[in-house]
């Protein structure tokens, strides 16, 4: 089996808000998803391609499946350190992998992933825009 090439994985961070955390202070479940979508516009704008400019040419990147695993929390005014990567590219559809810690603690917070398909801007499944295919294959 020949040796695949491994991902590019950028990290993003930010301060957990206020109005990301339930009454005890800690993040929703829900705005993990959030800090997911973060990540993942700042893996694109790192490689050169920002999402806004992928819909500006037609495109669009809807998510088809999520997932997600908890295994600690963050808290209000905890920096936030995401690492995302491509963990599939296919013709018409990306999976991008994320983990979530506390800044200065490597221990891994959350888990997960969103699947999405390429469509044009009419929702009709398409490939991938040759713009994004040249990307990652450099």
């Amino acid at each position: 089996m020949p040796n695949e090439k491994e991902p590019v994985v950028i990290e993003s961070s930010f301060h957990v808000r206020y109005a990301e955390t339930d009454a005890m202070s800690v993040v929703h479940h829900a705005g993990y998803l959030v800090y997911f979508e973060e990540a993942r516009s700042h893996y694109m704008r790192e490689l050169g391609s920002d999402y806004a400019n992928i819909e500006n040419a037609g495109f669009r990147l809807p998510v088809s499946e999520v997932g997600l695993r908890y295994v600690g929390s963050l808290r209000y005014g905890d920096r936030v350190k995401v690492r995302a990567w491509v963990e599939e590219n296919r013709s018409r559809k990306i999976r991008f992998a994320y983990e979530v810690y506390k800044e200065g603690d490597e221990s891994i917070l959350v888990t997960g992933f969103t699947q999405h398909i390429w469509t044009d801007h009419n929702g009709r499944v398409t490939r991938a825009p040759q713009q994004w295919v040249d990307m990652m294959a450099s």
